[in-house]
């Protein structure tokens, strides 16, 4: 069984799940059915993916329970606001064929892209988590999160929260730690999760990744997501090919030595998506 992580509500996590984003273009069912054939039972999507009825169909057709079943997703930036966030969680629900989320996000922080226009956004991001709050409190959530906050945005959130994120799930691998993110975070007891673990295939060739890779004998993919997870990061790897898959749920063997781990904190910036909240994304 899956190691899992205690969130600060006492929730139980699977640290490695599957990332959903992009992997289902083509065939949306048959990946995640694929997936979940491999062994993964914490499955992440968003409104945003346009795959939750992918997602929803494998879970119900693969004979397993829900309740083994990890299921997170996200509220998209266009819709933050109170009525909005209720809205677009029942679409959700709806299209998951699902009566609970076990984790539910807010995508983004803000609905814009640093445009002045938008300088409402804390107000909308404290309208958004109190509609989460709500329906935790109705047990249609097991926990509630952020995804892409920055400590700037996380600040105003809690002075207004009556319930903690129990998540922030950021873009974490080497060459892209955001330290100062991940302190924060873990001063207020918010778990991590690690969105493109492995920098998205852009890591793969980075001479020091290939190097230590070599001396352990596995992939730098699993390099990568060993590190995070040896960080203490939840990882949320994806493959379309079903080895790969597999190979992804064996991370959590292997260990690290503390120098190599210093090692891939010292390096330069690599990897990086180009994405952040406070400016244009295309994810």
């Amino acid at each position: 069984m899956m190691e899992q992580v205690r969130l600060n509500n006492g929730v139980m996590i699977p640290k490695i799940g599957y990332g959903t984003y992009k992997a289902t273009i083509e065939d949306g069912y048959g990946i995640v059915s694929e997936a979940i054939k491999a062994g993964y039972r914490h499955l992440d999507t968003a409104a945003l993916y346009e795959n939750e009825e992918d997602v929803g169909r494998a879970v119900k057709e693969s004979g397993i329970p829900r309740s083994e079943f990890f299921i997170t997703s996200k509220l998209a930036r266009y819709a933050l606001g109170y009525e909005n966030t209720k809205r677009e969680f029942e679409k959700t629900l709806n299209k998951l064929e699902m009566d609970y989320l076990d984790l539910y996000l807010i995508h983004w922080p803000r609905p814009d892209y640093g445009d002045a226009q938008f300088e409402d956004w804390k107000e909308l991001d404290v309208e958004s988590w109190r509609a989460m709050e709500e329906l935790y409190e109705e047990g249609k959530i097991k926990a509630i999160g952020v995804s892409n906050f920055l400590p700037h945005h996380l600040e105003h959130l809690l002075e207004h929260a009556k319930i903690k994120p129990a998540v922030n799930q950021l873009e974490l691998h080497p060459g892209y730690l955001q330290e100062e993110a991940v302190e924060y975070c873990k001063d207020k007891d918010i778990a991590m999760e690690a969105w493109s673990p492995i920098g998205r295939a852009r890591l793969l060739k980075e001479p020091l990744l290939v190097e230590l890779a070599e001396k352990y004998g596995i992939s730098v993919a699993l390099l990568c997501l060993a590190f995070d997870l040896q960080n203490g990061y939840i990882i949320l790897p994806k493959s379309t090919h079903f080895e790969r898959m597999e190979e992804n749920l064996n991370a959590d063997a292997i260990t690290l030595e503390e120098g190599d781990m210093e090692r891939i904190r010292s390096m330069p910036l690599a990897g990086w998506s180009g994405e952040h909240p406070d400016r244009e994304t295309v994810r």
